[in-house]
């Protein structure tokens, strides 16, 4: 996925279709089906904060565009006036377009734009790893064998996925980082969801996944 900062309340990013797919998602789904549409752009918009530093804050004014090979998504934030109001998009597309500072292409293009509201400024809990092997886990859960983190294992299209959830009352920010640098140590990150390899994917240990890799492979 390619990311461009505009300015400070705009961000313009293009994901093509075969990433869209190797997320786990075809384009029927994210044309036609509006749950997952969503979360893919909430996957995608999670990336676009971490690479961007792009903080979602309020409402949020969105651009689609559909091109030959993938989709090219504007996202800006509403700026609030003094007082803490928003300020909402002109009426009419053209100076809507205007505010984006985008270059014009030839593709199909969406006009409408609709306010989407995130909860917050809230720490990620949530990761998902890919691995070729459950074997691949003894030595995660060794080290981890003695920390408090859920963790779940799934097999999906011929690979393991291990999703790993931290509770925001228990754990904090350099907790999260201290366990995540441990397992980025053997695994590799990846954009799939929980809600995926639950739809998807055949459940391994649907919790305590470190755990039961230590007792059954150790």
């Amino acid at each position: 996925m390619e990311i461009e900062r505009i300015n400070d309340n705009t961000v313009k990013f293009y994901i093509s279709y075969l990433d869209v797919e190797e997320r786990g998602f075809s384009r029927d789904e994210i044309w036609f089906n509006r749950d997952k549409s969503e979360e893919l752009f909430w996957e995608m918009m999670d990336e676009v904060n971490e690479e961007a530093d792009f903080v979602m804050e309020g409402p949020l004014w969105i651009q689609v565009q559909a091109m030959d090979k993938g989709l090219e998504v504007t996202v800006t934030r509403a700026q609030l006036t003094k007082d803490g109001q928003k300020l909402d998009l002109p009426d009419d597309i053209e100076e809507r377009r205007k505010m984006f500072s985008g270059e014009e292409t030839g593709s199909q293009e969406f006009d409408e734009f609709e306010p989407v509201y995130d909860e917050g400024d809230t720490k990620k809990l949530e990761y998902s790893f890919v691995l070729s092997e459950v074997e691949e886990l003894l030595p995660i859960a060794k080290r981890l064998m003695y920390m408090s983190v859920d963790t779940a294992l799934y097999h999906f299209d011929g690979k393991y996925y291990m999703h790993v959830k931290f509770d925001e009352i228990l754990h904090s920010e350099k907790d999260i980082k201290d366990q995540l640098s441990v397992i980025t140590e053997y695994l590799q990150q990846t954009p799939m969801t929980i809600h995926r390899l639950e739809e998807y994917g055949k459940p391994i240990f649907k919790e305590d996944a470190l755990p039961n890799v230590l007792h059954y492979f150790g």
